[in-house]
This record gives C-alpha cells, sequence and structure tokens, in this order.
C-alpha cells in the first residue's frame, strides 16, 4: 500500500487552462492538473476524454492552443519534446516508440547520444558510439526493470510486452522528475506488471512524480495517492486515495452509474451445456506445430463458443492464433474448419474461410493509420464493394456508419484519419473491419488493450451478442477477470505448450494461475 503524500508538498506540476482543438473538434476545454513530488496521481478517463492529448502537449509532442505549465511554480514553454526532456519530463507511450531494426541500448539512448560521446569530439565531428559503456548502462537498466534480455537483441526481436519494458527502461535513463505512463500493463504479465510496480514505489520514494494512465481499477487502487478525472475534454474531480472507489471513480468518468452486469450472465455449468451438444466442432487443432515451439497444440471451438487463452507473456499463445490464421504455416499437424480441411498459408486464405483475427498490436496489424474510418472498415473486403472495376464509395460509407453505430467508435466523421483517434476508438475500428464481413470464426487477441471501461462493457455486450448469433470467438487475453468473465471455456499455455483446458465450473484466478506458472500441478484438474 503507498504512503499519502502530505497536502503541503510542492506542486512539482500545475498545468492551468489548456486548450486543444484539431480540426474544428475540442480535445481539451481549459483542463487543470497539479502532480507533487514523490506521488503518483492517477489520470482517468474514458476514450477520447483528452488523457493523452494532455501527456502529448506536457512531453512537448503537441502544443497547447491555450493555457499554461508551471514546474516548480516556474511558467515553462513546451517547444517540443527535447524541451520537455531537458526539464526532465519523460512520456512511455500507450503505443510503443521504439525502433525495431536497432536493438535494446540504442533504442533506450536514442536521441541522447550525445551524452554517450566521448570528449575526443573534433571540428564538430562526433566520435563513435562508446558502445561497450552503453550496453553496460542499458543492461543495468534492464535488470532494474526484470527484463533478462541481452542489450545487444534487436528490438523486433522483442515481445509486445517486452517492448514495453524497453520504454519503461528508457524513461528511467533519462532521470526524469515526472514520468507519465499510458496504458503501462496492458501488455505485461502479472509477474512484469508486480516488477512495474515495484520500480514505481522506489521513483515515487526518489522523489519522481508519476502521472499514472490506466483503465485497470485495481492498479489505480493499489498504487495512486491521487486520482484526476477528466470527461468529454474537462476536467471533471479529483478525489484522495480514501475516497477513489470504483463507483465514484466510474460515476466521474462516464457521468452516471454504470447499471446491469459489467459481463453478460453465463451458466456456471461447463460449456458443453452451453452450445449445442454433440455438435461437431466448428474448427478442430490437432498436434498443430507452431514455429518455435516443442510440442503440438490441440485444442476444438463449436459454434456460439467463447474459448478463452490465458497465459504468461511468451506462453505461444499470439503465435498460435497468428498461425491458425495464416500469418505464419504451421510446421506439422492437422486443422479442420466446418468438417473440411483448413491450411491457409497466408491470411487471405483465412479470410475466404470466414475466419478474422483482431491483432494485439493495432498500430502495427491492424490499422492503415493515414487511412479513414471508412477506408479501414472496408480494407479486409475491397473485393466486395467492387462494382465494374470501380469501389462502391456509396456501400462502403453505409457498412461504416453501421459499425460506428454499433461499437460506439468516437469519432467526428467516417472520413475521420483514424490516426487522430483514440487508442480505444482505433481498436472498435479494427473490430469493426471484421464484423462488417460476418465472420464464423473471430479470433480476438488482447481485445480490450487500452480500452476504458465503459468502452470494455460495450465490447463484452458485442462478443457475447456475436456468440449468441453462432459465431465462434477465440479470445486470447492477459487480464484474469476478462476471461472469467466471458469464455465458456479456458485453454491455459505455458511455454508454448496447452498446460490445461478448464470447463466454465472449473474457473478461478487462483487455478488458471497455478497451470500458467506450472505452481502445484497436483492440485490442479484440468
Amino acid at each position: 500500500m503507498s504512503t499519502p503524500v502530505s497536502p503541503a508538498a510542492p506542486d512539482l506540476l500545475a498545468m492551468r487552462g489548456i486548450t486543444k482543438r484539431f480540426a474544428g473538434v475540442t480535445a481539451l476545454a481549459g483542463v487543470s492538473l497539479t502532480a507533487r513530488a514523490g506521488e503518483v496521481l492517477a489520470l482517468m478517463g474514458e476514450n477520447g476524454a483528452g488523457k493523452s492529448t494532455l501527456m502529448k502537449i506536457l512531453g512537448g509532442v503537441q502544443p497547447a492552443d491555450a493555457g499554461e505549465i508551471r514546474i516548480d511554480g516556474r511558467l515553462v514553454d513546451l517547444e517540443g519534446v527535447r524541451a520537455a526532456k531537458s526539464l526532465g519530463i519523460a512520456l512511455i507511450h500507450q503505443e510503443l516508440m521504439l525502433a525495431p531494426n536497432l536493438d535494446i541500448a540504442a533504442n533506450i539512448f536514442l536521441g541522447s547520444e550525445g551524452a554517450e560521446q566521448s570528449p575526443a569530439a573534433f571540428m564538430g565531428m562526433l566520435a563513435p558510439l562508446p558502445r561497450g559503456e552503453m550496453n553496460r548502462k542499458a543492461a543495468t537498466l534492464l535488470a532494474r526493470v526484470g527484463l533478462d534480455s541481452p542489450p545487444t537483441t534487436p528490438v523486433g526481436a522483442l515481445t509486445v510486452g517486452q517492448r514495453q519494458m524497453v520504454e519503461i527502461a528508457r524513461a528511467l535513463s533519462a532521470a526524469a522528475r515526472i514520468i507519465v505512463m499510458d496504458e503501462p500493463t496492458s501488455s505485461l504479465s502479472a509477474q512484469e506488471s508486480a516488477r512495474l510496480f515495484d520500480v514505481i514505489r522506489q521513483l515515487r520514494a526518489d522523489g519522481v512524480g508519476i502521472i499514472y494512465i490506466s483503465h485497470r481499477m485495481e492498479e489505480v487502487q493499489l498504487l495512486a495517492d491521487r486520482v484526476t478525472v477528466l470527461r468529454d475534454g474537462r476536467h471533471v474531480g479529483d478525489l484522495a486515495r480514501r475516497e477513489a472507489t470504483t463507483d465514484k471513480i466510474v460515476a466521474l468518468m462516464v457521468g452516471r452509474e454504470l447499471t446491469g452486469d459489467y459481463f453478460p450472465k453465463k451458466s456456471s455449468e461447463p460449456s458443453s451445456d452451453s452450445v449445442t451438444t454433440g455438435a461437431a466442432p466448428l474448427l478442430e487443432v490437432k498436434d498443430l506445430l507452431v514455429p518455435g515451439a516443442p510440442a503440438g497444440v490441440s485444442f476444438q471451438i463449436r459454434r456460439g463458443e467463447i474459448l478463452g487463452f490465458a497465459g504468461l507473456v511468451g506462453a505461444g499463445r499470439t503465435e498460435l492464433v497468428e498461425t491458425v490464421f495464416g500469418v505464419t504455416p504451421a510446421r506439422a499437424g492437422t486443422m479442420t474448419l466446418a468438417g473440411r480441411p483448413f491450411a491457409p498459408r497466408r491470411p487471405r486464405d483465412a479470410i475466404r474461410r470466414g475466419v478474422c483475427l483482431a491483432p494485439e498490436d493495432r498500430k502495427r496489424h491492424g490499422l492503415v493509420l493515414p487511412m479513414s474510418v471508412a477506408e479501414n472498415t472496408s480494407l479486409a473486403s475491397v473485393g466486395s464493394y467492387n462494382r465494374w472495376g470501380w469501389l462502391d464509395r456509396a456501400t462502403e460509407r453505409r457498412v461504416a456508419k453501421t459499425e460506428v453505430a454499433r461499437l460506439g467508435i468516437k469519432t467526428s466523421s467516417i472520413a475521420t484519419k483514424v490516426v487522430t483517434l483514440s487508442g480505444g476508438n482505433q481498436q472498435k475500428v479494427v473490430l469493426g473491419k471484421w464484423l462488417a464481413m460476418s465472420p464464423k470464426l473471430l479470433i480476438l487477441d488482447e481485445p480490450t488493450r487500452g480500452i476504458d471501461v465503459g468502452a470494455r462493457a460495450e465490447i463484452y455486450r458485442q462478443v457475447a451478442a456475436l456468440a449468441a448469433e453462432g459465431v465462434a470467438i477465440l479470445m486470447v487475453s492477459s487480464d484474469l477477470e476478462e476471461v472469467i468473465g466471458l469464455a465458456d471455456r479456458v485453454v491455459v499455455m505455458r511455454e508454448r505448450r496447452v498446460a490445461g483446458v478448464l470447463d466454465r465450473a472449473a474457473f478461478s484466478q487462483e487455478r488458471i494461475g497455478a497451470l500458467m506458472t506450472g505452481a502445484r500441478p497436483a492440485e490442479v484438474s484440468a
């Protein structure tokens, strides 16, 4: 449990009256925020509330249209990222900002190589980078965040969770006084998250101010000394630690109390009773050998079933579903879909059979960011919009409007470029792209990563509705509450193998966690 900061602690940061507009849309309207040295301030709000925009202004990524920023009471002008960094401000973005073609050490010190130069620069020419010193410093930072990878490892070879830890190490390398963490645990395992929390507590003890953006209530209540809430680009309230209950936070975020059940009601009986008894599986996988896996994986999923996949980061879940989708052909094993052989060698083969994948990393693999909402929605099925060699824009617009309404995507227009949307709304566009195709099997890899509490409930209702219509849902999630709340059965993976399969009646976080980690296997029945 954190130690609350004294109310008399000085304001390390004060943002007053911050206003920002984009193409006629007001993203921030006179927002104020304060942060103190040696405290964790949780910044919360629904997707599109303005959290990321406010922090980009603080980090010098974007200029404010109005308002002022003071550090230690002194008015500052953040003219760019370098200016913010010089004032001790570091941002860890929700969407990772790394160069995959460079190694870990180069990414950590990217932009600050001058500090690592030998003083032997002459006539304006810099001396060669002291790689040995950079690697040693990087190794120390990696050990601090618990990432067991050599500094010379290419970032492109890392998992999303490992890349997140590199981002954190890069922020720590700058000795920042104010560190903004935007959904830092969205791709981390429980162990990695626990290590991050230890790092945050140590930074707080060292007098660093942490601004922590998260949609996970348990994290906020575990770490935060105060909570500031934004709604629709406005500051709507602050809560001290003792006041920051889930109900109060949610009420401020959405402007109302959430009614009804967070997760759709499900029977406590095993899933075989909740789908057509005796029906043949829609997808049956036998001894499927994924590149890099030590053994084959077997499982099956029926129409109308939500099959969850749980496991630690690196357990092989993403690699498995990408093989099912045809991103990487299997090395061995067989699959049947609707009773027919299924062996996709590229995603197009899977899509033609009604199999769709919403990927874990939406920015890199799920969207074309410079294109509009409508264009992204039609992208996977553009052939069906073809009329005499021309794209049927009227149909494209109609379908896009349907998906925007169905998923509650916050956008001023379907012509809006996806790059301007919040992370959660970008994820909804990915889902809308596949829902427009009426899939038989929908694979969701971390479907609510970076999505707020209100939008999560909407996504959950949509997933349950699709299953009720007979769509098979294969869902990879690191959020055990989400897996337990939605799935009919759970396949637990460990070290790229199936560690166990649990029916709904056997669900518990302890049981799933034991299978994920290999703890007390004799006490776990699959």
